[in-house]
């Protein structure tokens, strides 16, 4: 699949998802029906592309009945297209600024026209358009575009009303003193509706133009709307919230809330009469699908409702990934820090029933809830040992602890914790719990004992987490936090700190920091234990070891003992060091980023029977936007992972599958599934059935079945074999009669190759023709093979490396062919030598030394 920002991929493994007639649009598609098996995708086409202005278009509209489309652009213009036709039909002009709303309504009775004047204009039409072109039918008529406006909102503040029939104004409102941002029409009141960024909504009069009420909605409004049969009106601005208001008295039904503002603003809002529900359209890419409660009959009460309640959030974008973290003690839920005040909490399960949102069946990245309170960008998070309790670490110089549980759909603020002079850019919780067991079996009741947290202002603070009461629960209901204080506080560093990492059995913790080193603290009282120094710039990531994880060999010393402690970092100087606690020295360095080394993590150790088979693997990921899997015991890469076009700011892995997450600065999520205990088996599996394979080739061997066994020699690529069996066949004396080779039954073997195994015979033919000492062996078979096929087929193997296999067997041919052309030509000078010496005397008849008189 494409990934756009905020895609999610989890299908990564580590080897490196009309009719006839006059076409009609209904009503711009309120609602699409669910496909069968909720998995469809939708395939739009492109039909038309249209460019109806000399300026960029700020707004559209469609009718009601679909065929016409309304485009106001930044210049002022406003023009009315046929949809089917892709024609012009109206030009309106008169605003002064960029148009920022449009409606199409229809009046409740048109103005009088009459029957001479309509045929005068129908008449003049029909002069003007010579080709032919059907425009009564295209503006639906004169008798149906009677009643048809055009309501146009501009940044100048007023809104004018245009009779499509008439082709002209017919009122100009002029009482915002702001952009308008929203219009619509109310057939039950006849009246019609706008709303401005002067913080008011009006309502005018459609048979006056006449202004009925003036609603002081006391913020800026994007969106407006008629609700409940146009009893109620809803609105949406900077607060981030739909408001609810008697249409009559202009009342706010929806209690008061504080007004939120940032990036959360309201720009649209869309009502679906038929599901009773709102969806609101954010600035920060999201749609939030409200339900409509049921509104009081009458404004004589004084009734108000509760705020919207929440269905469903669709998240358009998730921005840069900084920081993610598995929630939940089966990692159902997905915690995304994306590059906002919020912590998004995604689902990673299909299987999980929903019954908000009607039964339908929760997918695979569905938002489930969002975490507000921070008020800057959030940059660090950490989970528990159970992943019941979030902690978060943000800009605005505090830490917040979040309660989750999934199970009942809470997920609440904890505690507050504010000291901090400077950004948190590291926070650490407990990865072990506590020795009681209520802590074991009851985790979301017993939050963990302290929190751990490193800022920009170089200090490390200890959190006591104080567990509510009964009493103190109910006051955390009402908003009452309970008090947070620092147990100690220390200078940690001379720079910023990056990471922080507490051990297995929670008496440990590390700190890395922008000074190129990480320090070894204890928990209990804060004073330094060690100093890793070693790293040549600033330290981004630091990871205890998993408990019982195996003795890892060093570059120059004995193997480590866990016992000890292991601990990983990852630095700014592109490389992964892995140091011993028992002496803080480095054990082992790893290169092959080519970028600072933003997150390092240990695979867990699964207690399955595979894991003995299973080196101790390390992950790291980088500012080159790979991610790569280490052996720790050799140091080398097991394999690189690469999907990311930007930094890998964020890696975590479930502990129960493996399965590890990375996100970064492309806001793409990816998931990469461990293929390790698989790739280990294949390769067990291939070797099995290799010696196997060698085997029976020595049989084939040994037992003179050349067809089987030649075969199955160019399959395993065994050349050596293959070169062994040709050359028993060629030093066979006496060789059959009739053979070429030596043994007619090679010959039958070689003249019944298929194209892949014959141009792999070539091959392994060429490189022994290279040697003198296999060159009779390979001139033999080649021999054959040229003897046995037509030049047709053998020409036929071209595209497939048949030219160098050819350009090699030739350039090797001829020198052979030389250097035995030279060794005739020599043979001859031999012959004469020896005839002349025998001659003399020098050699007997046959050859060998004669007697020589001496004198």
């Amino acid at each position: 699949m494409s990934r756009g920002r905020g895609d999610f991929d989890r299908s990564s493994d580590w080897t490196s998802a009309g009719p006839s007639g006059r076409s009609r649009m209904e009503k711009s598609l309120p609602h699409l029906p669910p496909s069968e098996d909720g998995l469809s995708i939708l395939s739009p086409n492109l039909l038309r592309t249209l460019k109806p202005h000399s300026t960029p278009v700020v707004t559209i509209a469609v009718d009601s009945t679909g065929t016409l489309l309304a485009t106001g652009s930044a210049d002022g213009v406003i023009k009315v297209w046929d949809i089917r036709g892709g024609f012009v039909t109206h030009t309106f002009r008169g605003h002064n600024g960029v148009i920022s709303a449009l409606h199409f309504f229809e009046a409740s009775s048109p103005e009088p026209e009459g029957e001479k004047a309509s045929k005068q204009k129908r008449k003049r039409r029909k002069d003007a358009n010579p080709e032919g072109v059907d425009m009564d039918d295209a503006i639906l008529g004169d008798t149906a575009t009677a009643r048809f406006r055009l309501a146009s909102g501009s940044e100048d503040g007023k809104i004018r009303i245009w009779n499509l029939s008439k082709r002209k104004s017919i009122a100009i409102l002029d009482s915002h003193v702001s952009v308008v941002r929203g219009l619509e029409f109310s057939p039950f009141l006849n009246a019609l509706v706008s709303a401005s960024r002067d913080k008011t909504a009006i309502i005018w009069d459609a048979q006056t133009w006449n202004s009925k009420r003036v609603i002081p909605i006391l913020e800026r409004v994007e969106a407006v709307g008629f609700i409940d049969n146009s009893t109620c009106l809803y609105t949406g601005g900077e607060s981030g919230k739909i408001r609810i208001w008697v249409s009559q008295t202009g009342r706010e039904l929806t209690e008061e809330h504080p007004t939120e503002g940032g990036g959360n603003e309201i720009i649209r809002i869309l009502y679906n009469p038929v599901l009773n529900t709102l969806m609101s359209i954010h600035t920060d890419q999201s749609l939030l699908l409200h339900s409509i409660p049921l509104l009081p009959k009458s404004d004589d009460s004084g009734d108000t409702i509760e705020p919207l309640s929440l269905i469903r959030r669709i998240s358009g974008t998730h921005d840069e990934i900084i920081d993610l973290a598995y929630l939940t003690p089966d990692r159902s839920l997905l915690a995304l820090a994306t590059n906002s005040e919020d912590i998004r909490l995604v689902s990673m399960t299909t299987e999980d029933t929903d019954p908000s949102l009607g039964g339908s069946r929760s997918y695979f990245g569905a938002d489930v809830a969002l975490l507000q309170g921070h008020e800057d960008i959030i940059i660090c998070i950490d989970v528990d040992w159970a992943g019941c309790w979030l902690a978060t670490g943000a800009k605005d110089n505090t830490a917040r602890l979040w309660r989750i549980d999934h199970s009942r759909q809470s997920y609440d603020h904890y505690a507050t914790y504010t000291g901090h002079a400077g950004s948190l850019g590291a926070i650490s919780l407990p990865q072990q719990p506590s020795t009681s067991k209520p802590c074991d079996t009851n985790p979301l009741d017993h939050p963990p004992p302290f929190l751990l947290t490193g800022s920009q202002d170089k200090t490390i603070k200890r959190w006591e987490i104080v567990r509510l009461s009964t009493s103190t629960k109910a006051s955390a209901k009402k908003g009452t936090q309970p008090s947070s204080r620092a147990l100690y506080t220390r200078k940690a560093h001379d720079k910023d700190i990056n990471a922080i990492s507490i051990n297995q059995n929670n008496t440990l913790f590390a700190s890395a920091s922008q000074d190129r080193t990480v320090k070894i603290w204890s928990v209990e009282v804060g004073e330094v234990q060690g100093i890793l120094r070693g790293h040549r710039r600033g330290v981004w990531s630091v990871k205890f070891a998993p408990k019982d994880t195996p003795s890892i060999s060093g570059d120059s010393t004995g193997p480590a003992s866990s016992r000890h402690g292991l601990i990983l970092t990852g630095s700014g100087d592109k490389t992964v060091k892995i140091w011993s606690l028992r002496d803080y020295s480095c054990l082992r360095t790893m290169e092959g980023h080519t970028n600072s080394v933003l997150k390092v993590l240990w695979m867990p150790l699964l207690s399955s029977p595979e894991q003995s088979k299973r080196p101790v693997q390390i992950v790291s990921a980088g500012g080159d936007g790979l991610v790569k899997i280490w052996d720790a015991n050799t140091g080398e890469p097991a394999c690189t992972l690469d999907n990311h076009t930007d930094r890998i700011w964020a890696l975590t892995v479930d502990p129960s599958t493996n399965t590890l997450v990375s996100g970064g600065g492309d806001s793409v999520v990816t998931f990469w599934k461990d293929t390790t205990s698989n790739t280990i088996a294949a390769a067990a599996a291939a070797s099995t059935a290799r010696v196997e394979q060698e085997q029976q080739l020595m049989n084939y061997t040994h037992a003179g079945n050349y067809r089987e066994a030649i075969i199955l020699a160019l399959t395993l690529n065994h050349p050596a074999r293959l070169l062994a069996l040709f050359q028993g066949v060629v030093d066979r004396s006496p060789p059959e009669e009739g053979s070429l080779s030596g043994v007619k039954a090679v010959d039958e073997v070689l003249m019944s190759l298929s194209d892949e195994q014959l141009l792999e015979l070539l091959r392994r033919l060429r490189d022994w023709n290279t040697n003198a000492r296999t060159a009779v062996v390979a001139q033999r078979i080649l021999n054959v093979v040229v003897r046995a096929y037509p030049a047709e087929r053998l020409v036929g193997l071209r595209g497939r490396g048949w030219k160098e296999v050819v350009d090699g067997l030739r350039a090797y041919t001829e020198r052979h062919f030389k250097r035995m052309a030279e060794l005739v030509d020599e043979s001859y000078l031999v012959e004469y030598t020896l005839r002349e010496m025998e001659e003399v005397g020098l050699v007997d008849g046959e050859g060998g030394l004669g007697e020589v008189a001496m004198v």
